[in-house]
C-alpha cells in the first residue's frame, strides 16, 4: 500500500540504489587506498616497500548535514606498506586535522604521513638559477641574473656579453613630446659595454646552459603545479608479516539531502523518505557501508597546510668591544628556588622529548589505538512500518545507516531510502490570524489544508520537503523542520478555498475592586480584548478546523477555559464548521490592571473626577465627596487668606506713597496736613487687616488638618 502512489522513476532509483559496481585504485577525495605495486627486489633493508598485495579499501561513509564525510578504511597490509593518498587542494587542510592512522600488530613502528610543503613551489622556484618565483617580467628576470652571459639579437646585430644591468630612462616621444619609458639593458663584452633597447631585442638566449636547464624545469614547475589541482599524502605503516591496517579522515563533501512523500489514502497514511547522496571525488565508492547523519556539530577549516613563520626579533651580533656598565638586583633565596624549580621542569621536559622519540622500547609504540566501535544500531521496526534505514541515536546526533552496501560511481549522485514506514496523520483546516487590530475587522481569507503528523516512524527525522498526494493525485507540497520521535507537527500542503475566516476585536476596561486606605486609593481593573471569528463553509461537507489565536501579552485566557495546544507566541483552538454554515469562536484574554492614587496630591479637578467616577462604589464616592468638601473649604480658607494679604499689601504701598509726598509738601501746610491725615487712616486700615489675616491663616490651618485628618482616618 505504501507504494501506490510512487512513480515508476522513483521505484527505478531503488532498484538503482542495489546496483553493484566496481572500483579500484589509489585514493583521491574519497575512494580506495591501495598499495602501489613496486618489485621486492627494490626495496632495500629498512626502506618502505610498497606491497602490491595489501590494500585499504574503503568501508565506510559517514555524510554530515554540517558538509563534512567521515571516510573510514580497513584491510590487510604485509611488510613496509606504505599508500599514497590523493585530495583536492581545498580538503587538504581538513585531513591534516582529522587524518587517523593505525595498525594492529605487535613489533611495528609508528606510522608516518610525508606531504609535499605547502610552499614547496615558491622555494624550489626560488632556488634555481633564473627565480621565477614572483611571476617576474623580462626585465626584472635580467636584473635578477646581473654577471650572466648573454647574446641578445637587436635587428641585424647579434651582440654577446655579461649582463651589467637593466636601466629605466625616460624621454620625450619624437613626435607627441609626451615622456615616454625606455628600458636599456646593458651588456658587458669584447667590444666594451654596450646598451640595448629591449623593445628592438627579437631574441636572447643564456650561453650557460645550467640557467637554461633550470628556466625549463621552472616552466615545468609552474605548468605542473596549474594543471594538477590535488594534493598527495605518503601514508607508511612500516611493520613485518601481514596485519590489520585502519585509515579515516574527514573532508569537505556535499550536503546530504532528504525529501519525503506523504499519501493520505485510506486505509492508513504512508510515508517515505528519501535521501540524495553525491559523490563529488575522483573515484568511485564501491560496496560501502553509508550512514546519513543528521545534527549541528561545531566544524570549522584551520589552515595546516602552509607554513606559518613567525617573526623575530634581529639580536646585535656579539662582537668583542668596550664592556657596559651594567647595575644587578639582589636576589632572595625564593627566587632562587623559583629558578630551581624551572630547571627542574626544563629538565622533565628533556626526559619527556627523550621518552617520546627514543627513550621507550621499540614494542611500545605498536600499541594501536582501538578501533572505533560502531555506534549502537537501533533494532528493524515492528513488522507493518518497515525502515529502508536503521536509526539509532549518535551523541547529540542522529544516525541512518542505509541497507546493504552502496556503489556509487564518480561524480554521480543517487537517491537512496532512508525511511518507508506508517505514520499517524490527521487531516484538518487551519486558519492562522493576523496580529491584533481591534480598530477595524480583519479581511476574510480561507485557511490552510493541512495534516497533522505524529512522527511514529521509530526515526528522528531531518527537515525537508514533502510532496503530499491524496486519493491517488498529488495534493500539493509542505515543508516539515527537524521532527524527533512521537513529536507532532502541522504540515500545510494548500488552502482550502470553500471556506473562509474573518475577525474582529475590541477592547474595553472595567473596575473590579477599590479602597482607600489612608488617604491612598487604589483601583484595580481589567483590561479586556476580544476576538470574534466568523467562519463561513460554502462546501459540502462539515470541516474541522484549527485557530490559532495570536498571544496578547501579559493577558490570561479566559474565554474559552480550554485550548487545544499553546505555543510560545499563539493558542490553538479546535471547532467543527458544518456544511453550509457560518459558525462564529470568540476568544477573550483578560488583563488586570492596578492604579495606586495619593488622594492628598490630586489636582482638585481630578479629585471631582474621581468622586463622581460611576463605575467606583457608591461608598468610596460618598467619601470622596466628603474629602471634596472639605478640600473645598480648606480652599476658600487658603482664597481669602490670599485675598487679605493683597489687601494688606496695596494698603502698604499707598501708606508708603503717602509719605513720600508728606515729605515733599512739609507737614505744617495744608497739603501735608491732608497726607497726615490719610496717613493715619491707613495705618488703622492695615492694622485691622492684619487682625483679620492672623484669623484667616488659622481658619486655614483648621480647613487642612480637618482635611488631612479625613484622609488619614477614610478606610473604604
Amino acid at each position: 500500500m505504501a507504494y501506490r502512489m510512487i512513480s515508476p522513476l522513483v521505484i527505478l532509483l531503488w532498484v538503482l540504489a542495489g546496483v553493484q559496481l566496481s572500483a579500484q585504485g589509489i585514493l583521491d577525495a574519497g575512494g580506495n587506498v591501495q598499495a602501489s605495486p613496486a618489485p621486492a627486489d627494490e626495496a632495500a633493508p629498512g626502506e618502505d616497500a610498497q606491497d602490491g598485495s595489501a590494500q585499504l579499501p574503503l568501508k565506510r561513509i559517514a555524510l554530515f548535514s554540517s558538509g563534512v564525510g567521515y571516510f573510514e578504511h580497513t584491510g590487510r597490509i604485509t611488510g613496509n606498506a606504505a599508500f599514497p593518498l590523493s585530495f583536492p587542494g581545498s580538503a587538504l587542510n581538513d585531513v591534516l586535522k582529522s587524518l587517523a592512522v593505525s595498525q594492529n600488530a605487535p613489533g611495528s613502528s609508528p606510522p608516518s604521513i610525508s606531504y609535499p610543503s605547502g610552499d614547496s613551489l615558491y622555494q624550489t622556484l626560488r632556488s634555481l638559477k633564473i627565480d621565477l618565483s614572483g611571476n617576474p617580467g623580462i626585465p626584472e628576470i635580467l636584473q635578477g641574473l646581473r654577471g650572466a652571459e648573454l647574446e641578445a639579437q637587436s635587428g641585424e646585430t647579434t651582440v654577446r656579453g655579461r649582463i651589467l644591468g637593466v636601466e629605466y630612462r625616460s624621454r620625450p616621444h619624437a613626435e607627441t613630446g609626451a615622456p615616454e619609458v625606455e628600458i636599456l639593458l646593458s651588456l658587458s663584452g669584447e667590444e666594451g659595454i654596450q646598451s640595448l633597447n629591449l623593445k628592438d631585442v627579437t631574441r636572447f638566449s643564456f650561453t650557460d646552459p645550467a640557467i637554461a636547464q633550470d628556466l625549463n624545469r621552472a616552466l615545468d614547475l609552474i605548468a605542473a603545479e596549474r594543471g594538477d589541482e590535488t594534493k598527495e599524502l605518503l601514508v607508511r605503516l612500516p611493520g613485518n608479516g601481514s596485519r590489520d591496517g585502519f585509515l579515516s579522515y574527514v573532508i569537505p563533501v556535499p550536503v546530504w539531502k532528504v525529501s519525503y512523500r506523504l499519501d493520505l489514502s485510506p486505509p492508513s497514511p504512508a510515508f517515505q523518505g528519501w535521501a540524495i547522496i553525491d559523490n563529488d571525488g575522483d573515484r568511485d565508492w564501491n560496496q560501502v557501508e553509508i550512514s546519513l547523519v543528521s545534527g549541528r556539530p561545531v566544524s570549522f577549516i584551520q589552515n595546516l597546510y602552509a607554513p606559518y613563520y613567525l617573526s623575530r626579533p634581529v639580536v646585535p651580533l656579539a662582537i668583542p668591544g668596550a664592556a657596559q656598565g651594567r647595575a644587578y638586583a639582589s636576589g632572595s633565596p625564593q627566587a632562587e628556588e623559583a629558578r630551581n624549580d624551572r630547571s627542574g621542569q626544563a629538565q622533565k621536559n628533556e626526559n619527556l622529548r627523550a621518552y617520546s622519540y627514543g627513550g621507550k622500547p621499540e614494542q611500545e609504540y605498536s600499541e594501536a589505538p582501538a578501533a572505533p566501535q560502531e555506534p549502537r544500531r537501533r533494532a528493524p521496526l515492528p513488522t507493518g512500518t518497515p525502515a529502508a534505514a536503521r536509526g539509532s541515536p549518535l551523541g547529540e546526533q542522529f544516525e541512518f545507516t542505509l541497507p546493504g552496501l552502496i556503489t556509487l560511481e564518480r561524480r554521480q549522485s543517487a537517491m537512496v531510502p532512508l525511511v518507508n514506514a506508517s505514520i499517524r496523520a490527521e487531516k484538518t483546516l487551519v486558519y492562522t490570524a493576523p496580529p491584533a487590530r481591534r480598530d477595524a475587522p480583519g479581511r476574510a481569507a480561507h485557511p490552510a489544508v493541512c495534516v497533522e503528523l505524529t512522527n511514529t516512524t521509530g526515526l528522528t527525522l531531518p527537515p525537508g520537503p514533502i510532496t503530499v498526494y491524496d486519493k491517488g493525485a498529488y495534493a500539493g507540497d509542505a515543508l516539515i523542520e527537524f521532527f524527533p520521535e512521537q513529536e507532532k507537527r502541522l504540515i500545510a500542503y494548500g488552502e482550502d478555498l470553500a471556506v473562509s475566516v474573518s475577525s474582529s476585536g475590541l477592547e474595553n476596561r472595567s473596575v473590579t475592586a477599590v479602597t482607600v486606605s489612608k488617604g491612598v486609593m487604589t483601583i484595580n481593573r481589567k483590561q479586556r480584548y476580544e476576538t470574534a471569528y466568523a467562519v463561513r463553509n460554502a462546501g459540502g461537507e462539515s470541516k474541522q478546523l484549527i485557530i490559532e489565536h495570536p498571544i496578547t501579552q501579559n493577558t490570561a485566557l479566559a474565554e474559552p477555559k480550554n485550548y487545544r495546544e499553546k505555543t510560545d507566541t499563539l493558542y490553538r483552538f479546535n471547532m467543527t464548521v458544518p456544511a453550509k454554515q457560518t459558525a462564529s469562536f470568540t476568544v477573550r484574554e483578560e488583563s488586570p490592571l492596578s492604579e495606586q492614587i495619593i488622594l492628598a496630591q490630586l489636582r482638585f479637578e481630578s479629585f471631582l473626577g474621581y468622586a463622581a467616577n460611576q463605575e467606583l462604589p457608591p461608598a468610596i464616592r460618598a467619601g470622596l465627596n466628603r474629602a471634596v468638601e472639605l478640600r473645598k473649604a480648606a480652599n476658600d480658607a487658603k482664597t481669602r487668606l490670599a485675598d487679605l494679604e493683597s489687601q494688606k499689601s496695596k494698603l502698604a504701598a499707598e501708606q508708603d506713597r503717602i509719605r513720600r509726598n508728606l515729605e515733599a509738601a512739609g507737614g505744617q501746610s495744608p497739603q501735608g496736613q491732608n497726607y497726615l491725615n490719610r496717613l493715619l487712616g491707613l495705618d488703622r486700615q492695615i492694622d485691622e487687616t492684619a487682625d483679620r489675616i492672623t484669623a484667616a491663616a488659622q481658619e486655614v490651618k483648621d480647613a487642612q488638618e480637618a482635611f488631612d485628618q479625613f484622609l488619614g482616618n477614610l478606610s473604604l
